[in-house]
């Protein structure tokens, strides 16, 4: 018997890189997966892998464009209707640097700075529509797959429309993650859910990543597994970590004023 045994597990970002990796790690350790993804033929490809690695029927998919605001609403209905339980939440799911629109400034389907959108936005508005289910299965957790490569945010000028830089705003939607961790992990202590970040490793051989590979796949998966599977009083609550080794994010992660400015200017934008 493992940690996993019994526990029901979503994955966004599931079809592909790391998230296809964990997703079959995830079931070899006894987990229910439900494999989210947006292009449905890989969906179906990684639910046929992840099925062979785990149990049967342990496997289940959901479709959603997170790029779109009312299909991340859709997606979370559809969990909250479809699962008794969810005792782990993975935001796995983001776009790299010049990965799509090879750098250039482009928008989500509500208009908002893309990798903002999908990499940060789509995460949060998703973790606060589940809550409700994640405490109901407490003991829960929410883990958010950030980045080392962090920059604070201009709230100025939050959807870059001036002097845009793809690297900036990757490097802004991750640790927008990193402070909605943070944020959520003291709302969340008493009802005995955990919410951590990472940066799982760098320059894993992925489609999105800028660089030559610098780390496996498998170190990825081996970080954020550990978020997922560790007892408590290992991994806590409110922490960064930079593969398995609790480290510090950005300052502007501990600015509480910048965090409710974020958490004020989240809850506006996904109408939450």
């Amino acid at each position: 018997m493992t940690a996993l045994d019994g526990k029901v597990v979503l994955l966004t970002g599931a079809t592909d890189g790391m998230g296809r990796a964990l997703a079959a790690d995830l079931a070899r350790e006894g987990a229910t997966v439900l494999v989210h993804g947006r292009d449905r033929a890989r969906i179906a490809a990684t639910v046929a892998e992840v099925a062979k690695a785990g149990r049967p029927g342990r496997v289940r998919s959901y479709q959603a464009d997170l790029a779109s605001l009312a299909e991340v609403r859709a997606l979370a209905e559809q969990v909250v209707r479809a699962e008794p339980r969810l005792d782990v939440l993975v935001n796995n799911a983001g776009i790299g640097v010049n990965v799509p629109g090879g750098g250039a400034r482009q928008e989500s389907a509500d208009g908002l700075e893309l990798r903002f959108a999908v990499n940060y936005l789509a995460g949060y508005a998703l973790s606060r529509r589940l809550l409700p289910l994640l405490t109901r299965s407490a003991p829960a957790r929410i883990v958010n797959v950030a980045s080392v490569g962090q920059q604070a945010i201009d709230f100025d000028d939050v959807m870059l429309t001036v002097d845009y830089d793809g690297m900036r705003a990757y490097r802004q939607s991750k640790l927008a993650q990193i402070m909605n961790a943070f944020d959520l992990a003291e709302e969340l202590e008493a009802a005995n859910v955990a919410v951590n970040a990472l940066h799982p490793a760098t320059f894993m051989p992925t489609k999105v990543s800028p660089a030559p590979p610098a780390s496996t796949i498998a170190q990825g998966v081996e970080a954020t597994l550990r978020l997922i599977t560790a007892p408590p009083g290992q991994t806590g609550t409110g922490r960064y970590f930079n593969g398995l080794a609790e480290s510090r994010a950005n300052d502007q992660a501990y600015d509480a004023e910048a965090r409710r400015r974020l958490r004020a200017l989240s809850a506006s934008l996904a109408g939450l």
